[in-house]
């Protein structure tokens, strides 16, 4: 359970002083009924107008507006603050909307409004009173995700990616008729950014992103939005050891290794590695071929960059906290088997090979995403002693390492400042006298400034 801070407590209290009833709502009472812990607090206040509401809540704490013409307020970073509002739908697109407060609706019809049951349940701040007008309470013990309202859910479209996510969060199923309203929705008309903010949610809470994903599928959602993993269904997998054959399957079980390999990541580089999980075959689909009775997807590394970049375009994917999520994920895809193929070399690997791939992808990334592609062939029909194992990348992690090198490439030893002081003119030859040097250093016959100076005189 998590405790109510102090200041919410305080809220409560002030406005039963002011003869009004504030209510929690939302997440924080669907996540406290379901036993789990949260941050975020979302309030409701009834009987109190909104100009009486907003002096109440300076006296609380410093106060930023949301949308004060429909009395919505931030408190800090973790409370929320409204009186109920309904929206009436007037026009197309996912701002269609006028959205009015009233302090003096009821329980039932502002809970109404709400995407689902599970998030339609009220509890008094002070009493602990839970109010459940439509049954959401008996939906968390059923494990089931069903719509408050048919006339009102398709209003957003937001609603049918918050199915999906939300499906996997808590690994519930959705009810059939939410089901069948959710296929007839066009959720094209939504903004990047919310595409994003709910596909995020999908790929980093649950444990097994696979489920929301599917329901993507089965919700239509991917034939809108994003062809590059519809066109995955249906292309033979390369070994054919999949009793359905196809990519699409595969791919789930992939993401689903991933996610348990991200944890102590930052949150970028879990974003890259997951994102990149997902569209490591985005290449299969052109490449996918019979040859000598036997399925084979040569080149589907470098023929899914394109593919993975209209993809991100999508989803508006380019830099996360200075991190650039979107190259990272490219050359993710780009890479995926390298270390399977340097563990598989006929002639061993030098080390410069590690340390240039390092130039172009993070190893430690590279090593999870080729990992979960390993362990993602493992179907639970298929005994235990033929599963694929990560020898392979275990072993590539392992070099990496040893050769520091599995964040990034060595910095280079000789800079220019160095070739200034050796009495060179900064010009076309500065650059090639780096390289070289720095290529030298990339196969280890460099490994410090005085040879590297020694190898610049050389060329100079």
């Amino acid at each position: 359970m998590s405790e109510k801070p102090e200041k919410i407590v305080k809220l409560g209290e002030t406005v039963r002083s002011n003869g009004g009833r504030a209510m929690l709502v939302g997440g924080c009472v669907r996540d406290e009924i379901m036993g789990i812990a949260h941050k975020d607090w979302d309030v409701e206040v009834y009987g109190v107008d909104p100009t009486k509401l907003r002096e109440i809540l300076d006296r609380i704490d410093d106060v930023n507006v949301v949308g004060e013409a429909f009395a919505v307020y931030k408190i800090g970073d973790d409370l929320d603050v409204s009186i109920p509002r309904r929206e009436r739908k007037v026009s197309g697109g996912h701002r269609g909307f006028v959205v009015e407060g009233d302090p003096g609706m009821s329980f039932e019809e502002a809970c109404s409004r709400r995407d689902f049951t599970v998030n339609a349940i009220l509890k008094d701040i002070l009493t602990g009173e839970i109010v459940d007008p439509f049954d959401g309470q008996g939906d968390i013990g059923r494990k089931l995700l069903r719509m408050v309202s048919r006339e009102t859910f398709s209003e957003d479209s937001l609603r049918v990616l918050r199915a999906a996510q939300f499906a996997a969060r808590f690994e519930f199923d959705i009810e059939p008729e939410t089901i069948e309203v959710c296929r007839a929705i066009d959720v094209t008309d939504l903004p990047k950014e919310r595409i994003w903010g709910e596909f995020e949610k999908l790929l980093l809470k649950p444990q097994r992103p696979s489920i929301g994903l599917k329901w993507l599928y089965d919700l239509e959602v991917v034939d809108q939005l994003f062809p590059e993993m519809a066109s995955l269904v249906g292309v033979p997998q390369e070994p054919d050891w999949h009793p359905e054959g196809d990519v699409d399957v595969h791919t789930l079980m992939v993401v689903d290794e991933a996610r348990k390999l991200i944890d102590e990541l930052d949150h970028p580089r879990q974003v890259a590695v997951m994102l990149g999980a997902l569209a490591h075959d985005f290449g299969k689909p052109p490449t996918t071929e019979f040859i000598d009775g036997k399925i084979r997807s040569r080149g589907h590394d470098e023929a899914g960059v394109e593919p993975t970049l209209t993809f991100l375009d999508t989803l508006g994917i380019h830099t996360l906290q200075g991190f650039d999520v979107r190259d990272q994920i490219v050359q993710l895809v780009r890479y995926h088997l390298k270390p399977g193929e340097y563990y598989g070399a006929k002639t061993p690997v030098g080390d410069g090979a590690f340390r240039r791939l390092a130039r172009k992808v993070e190893p430690d990334l590279l090593y999870r995403v080729a990992k979960a592609d390993s362990l993602g062939r493992n179907p639970d029909w298929l005994p235990k002693e033929k599963w694929f194992d990560s020898k392979a990348q275990e072993w590539f992690i392992a070099k990496v390492r040893e050769l520091q090198v599995e964040k990034k490439a060595p910095d280079p030893i000789l800079m220019g400042r160095h070739l200034i002081e050796l009495g060179l003119a900064p010009g076309p030859q500065f650059k090639q006298i780096l390289d070289a040097v720095y290529e030298m250093q990339l196969d280890g016959k460099i490994n410090g400034l005085d040879e590297a100076i020694a190898e610049a005189k050389g060329h100079i």
